[in-house]
């Protein structure tokens, strides 16, 4: 019943992100949390250009330190979530090298089981069928105009009409 609502990426997730000692809390807010976890990994990589794993040394011996304790995987999980906002930061100054890193992540995160589909299929999966594409794109460009014309109260009705459809925007 659980794979008719979520990926089963994402309970794959919910499954790693904790210890094989410890029971899992296994709620509906849980496959939230383990679903929005998996979005912020996926908003780091989607955009970048696909490279070879290059860089974060310090975050692999970390991640395989994490892994040899014992198959700690909740803390191997914190060092794929560091190495998401060393990403983030470096999408700033240095394209490439934030490339080299995400693919690095996606292999660390290969062990696991997870970040092995396209950014955008992800962000988007569960969407098909729900929303007019058509409709979607004329709200996005009402709110475009609405922004150039600096209405920003028709801006956010929109904005907030979108989100209630399960459409997020990112300026």
């Amino acid at each position: 019943e659980v794979l008719e609502k979520y990926q089963p990426e994402v309970v794959r997730y919910l499954l790693v992100s904790s210890h094989y000692r410890s029971p899992i809390n296994y709620s509906e807010d849980s496959l939230k949390e383990a679903k929005g976890a998996l979005e912020r990994f996926y908003t780091a990589l989607r955009g970048l250009p696909e490279a070879t794993a290059q860089g974060g040394d310090t975050f692999v011996a970390r991640f395989g330190e994490a892994m040899d304790d014992d198959f700690n995987s909740p803390e191997a999980c914190a060092v794929l979530f560091e190495m998401v906002r060393e990403i983030n930061r470096l999408r700033d100054t240095d394209m490439r090298a934030a490339s080299g890193l995400a693919a690095q992540l996606k292999a660390l995160a290969s062990l696991l089981g997870i970040l092995q589909m396209d950014p955008d299929a992800f962000l988007q999966a569960g969407v098909e069928g729900k929303v007019n594409a058509a409709e979607v794109e004329a709200l996005i460009a009402a709110r475009l105009q609405a922004r150039s014309d600096k209405n920003w109260a028709e801006s956010d009705r929109i904005r907030d009409q979108l989100t209630a459809m399960g459409v997020v925007l990112e300026d």
